[in-house]
């Protein structure tokens, strides 16, 4: 009996020690796999028999990075054949610097004196008070008496006399008077001189919101131009002619404006 169970223990020995042997020559296999890209070893006396071999992970994710790669670039290409409508855009940039020179004009235009009264004739008069520089038209309220005459009521009666030297000092050529807690101002008829040296200025002041006006065009037809194909050609010359005609209206705007300054300073 003990003989036998000599003979079992043996047997049971072996298999264990067999055993052991064969997991130590698997994970001395599996531990020589190359881990990354850098030749980075694993740990050959690592026992973890879970390791799957044979699997190359930076060539599998280097596949999946090329395409995807490659899909963005497709769906980029196609991004690019889409045709993109910029008229409302480029008329509404063309539209709004045309009119802004238009404005323009017409602030320059009200600076210039005639031989009626006007409301706004006043109002770029910078008027020192109380160690600031002030327009007239924010100390004052201007109204007309007649066709020959203005009323200037301050605001504030303390600034009466800054508001009529800072008239006298313009170059509008008044001579205001105080009447009680405001200014009179008689408009002095013009001279031939004066009206042809308006007239001049009133002809540069033309021609210089034009050629803003035509800078405004320009920059809308390059903006075009480096659209490319992306604009179709038929849709930029559509473009093109609607940028003319807005051009053409800006342009005849400023000239009728001009036209009627200088009818006013001319017939008095």
């Amino acid at each position: 009996m003990a003989m036998y169970l000599r003979r079992a223990l043996s047997y049971r020995n072996v298999g264990l020690v067999r055993s052991r042997s064969s997991s130590i020559v698997q994970s001395r296999n599996f531990s020589n796999i190359v881990c990354n890209a850098s030749s980075i070893l694993c740990d050959s006396q690592s026992h973890n028999a879970g390791i799957v071999p044979g699997v190359d992970f930076l060539r599998e994710s280097r596949r999946s990075f090329a395409k995807g790669r490659k899909s963005k670039d497709d769906s980029g290409s196609r991004s690019d054949d889409v045709a993109v409508d910029i008229g409302p855009a480029v008329k509404e940039n063309a539209s709004a610097q045309m009119d802004a020179a238009i404005v323009a004009l017409s602030r320059d235009l009200t600076k210039i004196r005639t031989g009626r009264a006007s409301h706004g004739m006043l109002d770029h008069i910078i008027v020192e008070t109380g160690g600031a520089k002030i327009p007239l038209n924010r100390l004052a309220l201007v109204s007309v008496l007649d066709s020959k005459t203005l009323s200037i009521n301050p605001y504030d009666p303390n600034t009466l006399k800054a508001l009529q030297k800072a008239i006298v000092s313009s170059p509008f050529g008044l001579n205001p008077k105080e009447d009680g807690e405001r200014l009179i101002a008689a408009i002095p008829p013009l001279t031939q001189e004066h009206i042809k040296a308006m007239c001049k200025v009133i002809s540069k002041s033309s021609e210089d919101v034009k050629q803003s006006i035509r800078r405004a065009r320009q920059k809308a037809l390059d903006t075009i131009k480096k659209a490319g194909s992306n604009f179709p050609k038929d849709s930029a010359k559509r473009l093109e002619k609607e940028i003319d005609e807005l051009t053409k209206k800006f342009v005849k705007s400023a000239e009728d404006m001009c036209k009627a300054k200088e009818k006013e300073i001319t017939q008095g």
